[in-house]
């Protein structure tokens, strides 16, 4: 049931008329549904052709705006006509909304004239031409009496029109309905719907920053992709860059704006004002430029490749920051090259990508960056805008969001995986039934700073308290969750964990289970993700697999290995994708085995990054996943699981509380190599040190006064924080 009127603010170049519209349906408490201005898009043989305003209703079908700005309203009876036999022709397209040769759905038009004192003068028969104050009576007198709730949700759907934009490039042949293909294809079928939420994401831009935020498989890219692509068929002058962390989502980019472009305008996109780009770059011509090169570029700035920047700051992680920030030392307006810059996978960027983008813009500084509260899941994600992005002379913001939920944009509905697969994720991820390490006083590998931030990503309290130092216990609903992805399959079918005897055990089933999915189960190649946690052992790791697996006849790929590095799919012949975790994530498929998972698990620092990298890779399953292992590691992450399953997939723990998450942030705080070696040798020397004290190899008489005092004052502080803990 539709119990209000919502508005989704596109662009048309009616500013008065079409404000004056919205005022003037806003008061009309009567009237239900969904209103667009400057949208759909209609590609025509003359054309792109662009609707004023669409108003879908439960009551009323569609009411389709004919919007005149000042007294002149010559051939707008033309028009009206003109707007239905275009729409019509659209929907007929959809076969759910025609029965026959006849649409199921009541269409009208309006031409609405704010500006126009006397409309009974310039009123045609047949063709309703109203202002302000005419415009309840004009909508009073349409009915749609055949309307239902489907046909108004089929309705609302076909005018979204983003849906076939979703749906797999190739199509999808299965003979048996209750395969494994056949169910993949009904459930893409339902996910290719977008949501209300994520439509108005895309559609929607505000003249400064936009924040989008969600879990994974919540659409972020989608809308990301489809935002660049319906701003750049609105504003064809403008120059738009697109840029990402993960190198293999170039291309999914690119044929998500092409088939955009298409569907919309009837013509391609314009490479050279829309651009889908690399963050960072190098030089070497168009397929090589990044955002920081370009910058570099305009402002005469040195440029630093990744190695130059690692030795410069200290190490890989720190590289790419360091590169930006003393790029933007050198700020100038000739670096003002966008009108919009849209970045995903803004939580593996610092902040200082995002400041040297928005010196990019030309203003308004139109930036749109998009996140995942959880890729990272240490709750420590991006800062706020204030503090990203600084202060004006006068010590003001230059961006802030306040109330406003255009700017800070929250998408709740995860529509990759299902209720048990992501619970699984966020279950693991956290340590949530972990068993708490000996003297500790909780098995949680890290939690979120902010407690709300759970209800942002769409749980509910079921009992309990969410709030620090408090059991509570977190469900997903039917809304943020939505029960058609669970209930294609049993849930005991949807996620497995499962552990060998050993590595050569685990490769011989993955093998087996891979040849049932393509010759049995009706599964495409590229239905199948196999991923290695570990990047660095990935390649040698997964070899063996692959070999077994061509010696039967089924081709593979290593992604950006055997493959260009923004290559993950292949698509010139069927090949299943294997991939280190870093390649996988942006990426999506049905079946996703997770291999050698043993290596996620263990007591030692950096618990916490190897933990994301679980819940990473278990969120890339649209439908069945496989978490594989084997040796004792395994069977913990097992027990884990079987107590989440056991649970019913609610997420129950006491919320810790500051001291205890700020001992999470150390005790499972991500090393390099270097720091974990240096922290073993650490350690070794501290307990040399207590083995000779208890010996009598060595006296505290030995040590100076000054060393004895500063032991004591470091032991007493260690003491005092574990005593206040326990009170």
């Amino acid at each position: 049931m539709v119990e209000r009127l919502n508005f989704t603010r596109g662009v048309n170049k009616k500013p008065v008329a079409t404000d004056a519209l919205e005022e003037s349906l806003e008061i009309l408490n009567e009237v239900r549904g969904e209103v667009f201005t400057g949208y759909p898009l209609i590609a025509t043989p003359d054309g792109k052709y662009s609707i004023d305003a669409t108003l879908v209703s439960p009551s009323m079908g569609i009411v389709l705006f004919d919007l005149i700005e000042g007294p002149d309203v010559e051939g707008y009876a033309e028009r009206q006509d003109d707007l239905l036999n275009k729409i019509e022709a659209r929907l007929k397209l959809h076969r759910d909304l025609v029965r026959g040769r006849e649409l199921l759905v009541k269409l009208s038009a309006i031409s609405f004239a704010p500006g126009l004192a006397n409309v009974e003068v310039a009123a045609e028969e047949g063709h309703p031409l109203v202002n302000e104050q005419g415009l309840a009576a004009a909508l009073n007198k349409i009915v749609w009496n055949d309307g239902t709730d489907d046909l108004y949700r089929m309705t609302l759907s076909a005018i979204e029109s983003l849906s076939s934009i979703r749906k797999s490039g190739s199509k999808r042949e299965v003979k048996r309905e209750d395969s494994r293909g056949a169910k993949l294809k009904r459930l893409e079928d339902s996910i290719a719907t977008l949501d209300h939420r994520q439509n108005k994401a895309v559609i929607e831009t505000v003249e400064g920053v936009q924040r989008i935020r969600g879990l994974a498989g919540s659409g972020k890219t989608i809308v990301l992709a489809l935002k660049a692509a319906y701003l750049h068929t609105q504003h064809p002058d403008w120059r738009i860059a697109v840029t990402f962390h993960t190198r293999s989502l170039k291309e999914q980019f690119r044929r998500l704006i092409n088939n955009f472009c298409i569907g919309q305008s009837g013509d391609q996109p314009d490479w050279t004002r829309i651009r889908v780009v690399n963050a960072w770059g190098a030089p070497g011509g168009d397929a090589r430029d990044g955002i920081y090169y370009e910058y570099c570029r305009a402002t005469g700035t040195e440029f630093l490749d990744f190695r130059s920047a690692s030795s410069e700051y200290g190490g890989s992680e720190k590289a790419f920051d360091g590169a930006c920030q003393a790029a933007l030392v050198n700020a100038s307006d000739l670096a003002q090259l966008y009108d919009v810059i849209l970045v995903d996978e803004a939580q593996d960027f610092a902040p200082s990508f995002l400041k040297l983008c928005f010196s990019m813009l030309k203003p308004p500084k139109r930036l749109v960056y998009a996140y995942d509260e959880l890729q990272n899941l240490s709750g420590t994600s991006l800062p706020p805008p204030e503090e990203i992005f600084g202060n004006d002379q006068h010590g003001r913001p230059l961006v802030t969001f306040g109330n406003d939920r255009r700017r800070d944009v929250i998408l709740q509905k995860c529509y990759r995986n299902s209720r048990p697969v992501l619970v699984s994720a966020h279950g693991l991820g956290f340590g949530i039934y972990r068993d708490a390490p000996q003297d500790t006083e909780t098995g949680l590998v890290q939690m979120f700073d902010h407690p709300a931030l759970w209800e942002e990503i769409g749980y509910n309290v079921q009992s309990g308290q969410l709030a620090k130092g408090q059991q509570v216990v977190l469900e997903r609903t039917a809304e943020t969750s939505p029960r058609f992805l669970e209930e294609h399959s049993e849930i005991d079918d949807l996620v497995q964990f499962i552990s060998f005897e050993s590595e050569k055990q685990q490769n011989a089933w993955l093998v087996q289970q891979i040849q049932s999915n393509l010759n049995d189960d009706e599964l495409r190649h590229d239905d199948i993700i196999v991923i290695h946690p570990d990047p660095r052992t990935a390649r040698g790791s997964t070899g063996p697999i692959r070999k077994q697996l061509f010696e039967a006849g089924v081709q593979t790929h290593l992604a950006g290995v055997d493959t260009d590095a923004d290559v993950f799919f292949r698509t010139d012949t069927p090949s299943v994708t294997f991939t280190g975790i870093f390649r996988a994530k942006g990426n999506e498929a049905g079946m996703v085995y997770v291999v050698n998972a043993q290596d996620c698990n263990g007591s030692r620092a950096g618990l916490a990054s190897l933990r994301n990298r679980l819940f990473t890779a278990i969120t890339r399953s649209k439908a069945w996943v496989r978490i594989l292992g084997f040796g004792p590691q395994m069977q913990g992450l097992i027990d884990e699981f079987s107590a989440l399953r056991q649970h019913n997939f609610v997420l129950d723990f006491r919320y810790p509380d500051d001291a205890v998450l700020g001992k999470l942030r150390i005790v499972h705080r991500d090393l390099s190599p270097q720091g974990r070696q240096r922290l073993e040798q650490q350690k070794n020397y501290v307990n040399n040190l207590l083995g000779d004290l208890e010996s009598g190899r060595l006296h505290p008489e030995d040590l100076d006064k000054a060393t004895r005092e500063k032991l004591k004052k470091l032991l007493g502080l260690v003491d005092d924080g574990a005593d206040s803990k326990k009170h």
